[in-house]
């Protein structure tokens, strides 16, 4: 996956962050960035498991955005067009079984997902 981050970065995410908060399957993450303060807007999947929020790692736990929200411990994030406050951020080895079907063969299966990061609604 990481071979097309750029492409992700530069021309699917400025696309996704108009629709990320209202659509079923993604949201709008916004955090700061640990060093530079700044604010970033981040469309990302995550999938609700009743006040637990899963995010998969698709590239992995070393993520700048992941060491953001782990710093913070927590973020913001807008889905169903609600903003919502999330706390307590946990990177956990990926539990399929939490995962839509669809989810489970296109990120397990092609990607080699391995991580989750895992929060909850405050």
């Amino acid at each position: 996956m990481w071979r097309v981050r750029n492409v992700a970065i530069h021309v699917i995410n400025p696309v996704a962050r108009l629709f990320a908060g209202w659509m079923p399957g993604f949201g709008l993450l916004t955090y700061q960035g640990r060093n530079t303060g700044r604010t970033y807007h981040l469309p990302v999947n995550v999938f609700r498991r009743g006040k637990r929020y899963i995010f998969v790692l698709t590239y992995g736990s070393e993520s700048q955005w992941v060491k953001n929200v782990l710093t913070a411990k927590g973020c913001e994030i807008r889905v169903g067009g609600r903003d919502i406050r999330l706390v307590e951020p946990e990177v956990t080895v990926a539990d399929w079984g939490l995962m839509p079907l669809p989810v489970r063969l296109i990120e397990r299966r092609l990607s080699g997902v391995t991580e989750f990061l895992e929060m909850r609604e405050r």
